[in-house]
């Protein structure tokens, strides 16, 4: 399901609100989560998870075109853990 189509499911769910509307609601949700995670801030949905910025440390790599050993640096990287809602549902 990519962005369009999580407004079209919306939508469905509610007639009387325009497309337009929602769509902006979408998008403002997930700038707001965005926004967040760039200040290094958690953003917890209840029964849905939890959106937090982890880290991932220096490692060593190989570049697959000459074999030769490379640094890969540390990077800050989004990450979610589900909630307890959420995991019922998927199993």
């Amino acid at each position: 399901m990519n962005k369009n189509d999580l407004i079209n499911e919306i939508a469905e769910n509610f007639p009387s609100v325009p497309k337009s509307k929602i769509a902006s609601a979408v998008s403002a949700i997930i700038s707001t989560i965005s926004e967040a995670l760039s200040k290094g801030e958690k953003v917890t949905i209840s029964g849905f998870g939890t959106f937090y910025v982890g880290q991932r440390q220096a490692r060593k790599g190989t570049n697959p075109r000459t074999k030769e050993t490379i640094t890969i640096p540390a990077a800050s990287v989004p990450k979610f853990r589900a909630g307890r809602e959420l995991k019922k549902v998927v199993r």
